[in-house]
């Protein structure tokens, strides 16, 4: 009998172990998307309906893009607060460009292009070869291009752009995926592939886990740094792209309301913001935890100026269980 018994409770240590070990495997940030998604399919009854998770999937693009530059900005250690301004001022170079100067649309979206790789390569200079700290650096950068969005045309919007730049947001693949949903999946599967898979992805974890040891190990450490930053860069502005496509409006002001979203996409994803750790595929549940957040509070019909202080909330919830994590 007390043989049986030593076998039995073995048995069930092992099932208690084993999913014990598979929870651990399980992202944290599914766990919490799945809880969120479970409520509100509960409240309301439109939740859960095709049209309103493309809606999601749709209305988070631009801020999954610009999340991936700044969760490899985070990655290394840094910050990069200017994504949002640098969003503006691209999208209303190309349509200054355009509207005023008789630019060629294409070549206007190209010169916003790089018009935010330039900008991210000054976050990296100001904050890797002229030792200001990147929140200092960021932040600067993001008043001067905030500045530059309203100067080009005195705060007024511009409207009225070709047929087929509207098209990449209102394009819908198979009548039902929003094209720029799936424009945003595949920058997080080719980020999340030179992460995991490429001597470059793999700089950036080692530079910031631990600077020193990165240097010594014969890592250009400025130069990886500066790199992240112009990719973020890069990114916002490709995300200025899709939100002007999805408005077919440029407005100068359109990406102040996206840094909050952006830092909370990360910061929820799990990403320690010391730098070293953190993957696209929390970042990317992030931006669903995200998205499912604004949309539910919106079909629950919850004040739109309360919705930024539960997405706060959320925030410091993250990070302190990030930093319960490291101890």
């Amino acid at each position: 009998m007390a043989i049986h018994q030593i076998s039995s409770d073995k048995r069930t240590t092992t099932v208690r172990d084993s999913l014990l070990a598979f929870f651990r495997q399980v992202p944290g940030p599914l766990i919490g998307l799945i809880v969120i998604g479970a409520v509100l399919s509960f409240l309301s009854p439109y939740f859960l309906t095709i049209p309103n998770l493309m809606n999601i999937f749709a209305q988070v693009s631009d801020i999954g893009i610009m999340a991936i530059g700044a969760a490899l900005v985070i990655f290394t250690g840094g910050i990069d607060l200017s994504v949002g301004a640098v969003l503006s001022v691209s999208l209303m170079t190309s349509a200054w460009l355009y509207h005023d100067h008789g630019v060629a649309f294409p070549i206007g979206v190209l010169a916003g292009l790089l018009v935010g790789a330039f900008v991210g390569l000054v976050n990296g200079v100001l904050s890797n070869y002229l030792r200001i700290q990147p929140f200092v650096a960021t932040l600067a950068t993001m008043s001067a291009c905030s500045g530059i969005a309203l100067f080009l045309t005195n705060g007024h919007p511009i409207t009225g752009f070709p047929d087929w730049y509207t098209a990449i947001a209102g394009t819908r693949v198979f009548g039902v995926v929003p094209q720029e949903a799936i424009i945003c999946v595949a920058l997080f599967m080719i980020a999340a592939f030179w992460l995991r898979f490429r001597p470059g992805g793999r700089a950036i974890y080692a530079v910031g886990g631990n600077e020193e040891v990165a240097r010594l190990s014969g890592l250009n450490v400025r130069h990886v740094r500066v790199a992240v930053y112009v990719i973020a860069g890069l990114l916002a502005a490709l995300a200025g792209v899709v939100a002007g496509s999805r408005l077919d409006t440029a407005i100068p002001t359109i990406g102040q309301p996206s840094l909050l979203n952006v830092i909370a996409v990360v910061v929820i994803g799990g990403a320690s913001l010391s730098g070293g750790s953190g993957t696209m595929l929390n970042t990317f549940i992030g931006l669903l935890i995200i998205g499912v957040l604004n949309n539910g509070m919106a079909l629950l019909d919850v004040s739109p100026n309360l919705q930024p202080v539960v997405i706060g909330i959320t925030i410091v919830l993250a990070v302190l269980t990030d930093r319960r994590a490291r101890f």
